[in-house]
């Protein structure tokens, strides 16, 4: 597919801008399988509600300063338009100017052919590129069939009620043709919405959408999302966003002042702890080695008894008549003995349980420093909890551009779109949320044509010294080291899916590389996030798959009284998307008109109470806002 980079861009701007437009976060793989689809288009939720989202931005409500339009465009060639009646009427006399005088020139036979030949060639020439023009589309005959009710018109009522999004589409692309630097691209798109051999209508338009293919709708997006960027609301959430980073930064520098003056007090107690510690206590063995001297103490005690009884045993066999008096002694030694050791046994334990009782002056300063060293150990970890959160939001505020994570050695990019600018799982509230991920893949771009002719495409006498020195030219190794898969222009996308393959790429970049060094150390800082959505997305993906083999036909199929209906919204996932924050907010979703009076008081009521039980139980930011995507807290 040529249009995965306006895929993934158009993507990325919708979910990092999602506040502004009031839309749900989604996953790449839905937003792939919406673009694709080609039955029941109107159904499909996600689908709509991007293109009305995107469309309400570039135009007012009718109530918001009469339906002022937020972008530039250029005027319209249609009599009766808004355009051109303002034209006419801005319109100044301008004077003529005089014409030159030129010397007359001789006439011959010869060139008053060449020019009336030149003539007739440029008559011909004109009628054939006239001819051409009003053969391209018919979708200047469906807005002159429509002049009452325009796309500016339908687009201030918000009118996006059975497709009438695509005849507004038609109708902004038709205008902005007129600017030469879009002609080519919108006139390929209203070639297929409006084709010359089909009545030119506004059924037809709607028709034709939905027979588009992906490239051509990526197209429509990306077209629509660039104008977007002009209007005064996306440029409202960029000041917001980078006042709020500014914020941020502060309060990270604040913390991290308190951070090391809390390690500074941390190290001060240890030395404090070091010097109150007794030198004896360290000298001393442990109550476990006391235990076992004690034991071993007996023990020969009680092995010299039993030697000894057996000597004076062995004496009375000789000497039979001294045999009472030896052993009345030896009872006696032993006696003594046992006494001793009891004694003084008896006279540690009165002595740990009085140390215990008693602790001195120094031990209690001891157990004091003991204290605040835990303590500090955990106003430490609190501090460091903080900045990551305050670095998390600070990630999630940095919406003005899109971060490269490095180039490697052919000088194709890295790209995490998770990495700034939005959650790395989307919003939590989204109707998706429980996906787990929002697109799950490390996505590399080629290099670009001044790269490739300068550092892969080499001149002559570099090739030879390059092949020299590595015995195959630049693209050779560029075959070789990538493997199946290549990019060799900015235009042409890869991606990575798997943590082992991610690994052997970072295990593939060169430390020393100038270029790689940079890219390798990111990797390595983003590593665990990477792997850890990926993992999520391929458990997502497995399960959706199991799901819908385990469901077959026996869920996709309704029986009717003459044929069965197959549902395609059973079996795809983007079906299961719904604008959630649209309804919460507004009250219906963009595609849906306002709901009647009646409802809509229902709705502010219901909105009000939901706001009032929202200011006792929801959570607020550090100036004390409710908490959006920015400001929020997530499990680090």
């Amino acid at each position: 597919m040529r249009s995965v980079g306006p895929l993934l861009e158009t993507w990325d701007t919708l979910n990092v801008y999602c506040e502004v437009f009031q839309l749900d976060s989604f996953t790449f793989d839905d937003y792939v399988e919406a673009l694709q689809l080609t039955e029941d288009t109107y159904r499909c939720q996600l689908l709509v509600e991007i293109h009305c989202a995107v469309l309400k931005k570039l135009v007012n409500d009718v109530n918001d300063k009469n339906g002022q339009v937020q972008v530039s465009l250029p005027e319209s060639n249609l009599p009766g338009s808004e355009d051109s009646s303002l034209a006419d009427e801005s319109a100044l006399p301008s004077p003529t100017p005089e014409p030159e005088l030129k010397p007359a020139a001789r006439t011959t036979r010869s060139s008053l052919a060449k020019s009336e030949a030149a003539d007739v060639t440029s008559g011909l020439k004109h009628g054939q590129l006239s001819a051409v023009e009003t053969k391209v589309h018919h979708a200047a005959e469906v807005e002159q069939s429509t002049r009452s009710y325009d796309w500016k018109t339908r687009l201030r009522k918000r009118d996006f009620r059975n497709g009438q999004w695509a005849y507004i589409i038609m109708g902004l692309l038709l205008q902005l043709s007129n600017d030469p630097r879009r002609r080519k691209p919108c006139d390929d798109i209203l070639r297929k919405l409006a084709p010359p051999d089909q009545e030119a209508t506004v059924a037809t338009v709607i028709s034709q959408y939905s027979l588009l293919d992906i490239n051509t709708r990526v197209k429509v997006l990306e077209i629509i999302c660039m104008l977007s960027l002009e209007t005064k609301a996306i440029r409202n959430y960029m000041e917001d966003c980078n006042n709020n980073m500014t914020d941020f930064r502060k309060e990270k520098i604040d913390m991290q002042r308190k951070r090391k003056a809390a390690m500074e007090d941390l190290r001060l107690l240890h030395e404090e702890r070091k010097a109150l510690q007794p030198e004896s206590k360290t000298a001393s063995p442990t109550p476990e080695l006391e235990a076992l001297e004690d034991s071993k103490m007996n023990d020969a005690t009680e092995d010299e008894i039993e030697g000894e009884d057996e000597d004076e045993v062995m004496d009375t066999e000789e000497e039979a008549p001294h045999q009472g008096r030896s052993l009345r002694r030896a009872n006696d030694r032993a006696a003594q003995r046992q006494r001793r050791l009891g004694e003084e046994k008896l006279r540690k334990e009165r002595a740990q349980a009085d140390k215990a009782k008693k602790p001195s002056k120094q031990e209690k300063q001891l157990e004091k420093v003991v204290k605040k060293i835990e303590e500090a150990k955990e106003q430490i970890r609190e501090y460091e909890e903080e900045i990551l959160v305050i670095e998390n939001d600070l990630r999630e505020a940095d919406c003005p551009r899109t971060r490269v994570l490095g180039k490697d050695r052919f000088w194709n990019r890295y790209y995490w779109f998770e990495r700034n600018a939005m959650p790395y799982a989307g919003l939590p509230d989204s109707s998706t949320a429980f996906a787990g991920y929002a697109n799950g893949c490390l996505w590399v771009q080629g290099p670009d044509d001044m790269e490739r002719q300068g550092f892969i495409e080499l001149c002559d006498s570099e090739n030879a010294q390059y092949f020299k020195a590595f015995m195959m030219t630049v693209p050779e190794r560029k075959m070789i080291e990538e493997g199946p898969t290549h990019c060799f222009n900015a235009r042409q996308w890869g991606y990575y899916d798997d943590p082992d393959d991610l690994d052997k790429l970072i295990g593939w970049l060169d430390k020393n590389g100038v270029r790689e060094t940079k890219l390798r150390k990111e990797l390595q800082a983003q590593r665990d996030k990477i792997t850890t959505y990926m993992e999520k997305r391929k458990e997502f993906l497995e399960r959706s798959e199991e799901k819908k083999l385990e469901n077959g036909d026996v869920a996709t199929r309704i029986s009717t009284r003459t044929k069965s209906y197959h549902d395609p919204a059973s079996s795809r996932r983007c079906y299961a998307w719904s604008n959630l924050t649209a309804e919460r907010e507004n009250g219906h979703i963009h595609s849906e008109p306002k709901p009647p009076a009646n409802n809509r008081k229902q709705t502010k009521a219901a909105k009000k109470a939901v706001e009032e039980e929202g200011r006792q139980t929801r959570a607020t930011n550090r100036q004390g806002k409710a908490l959006t995507r920015q400001g929020s807290r997530y499990t680090f």
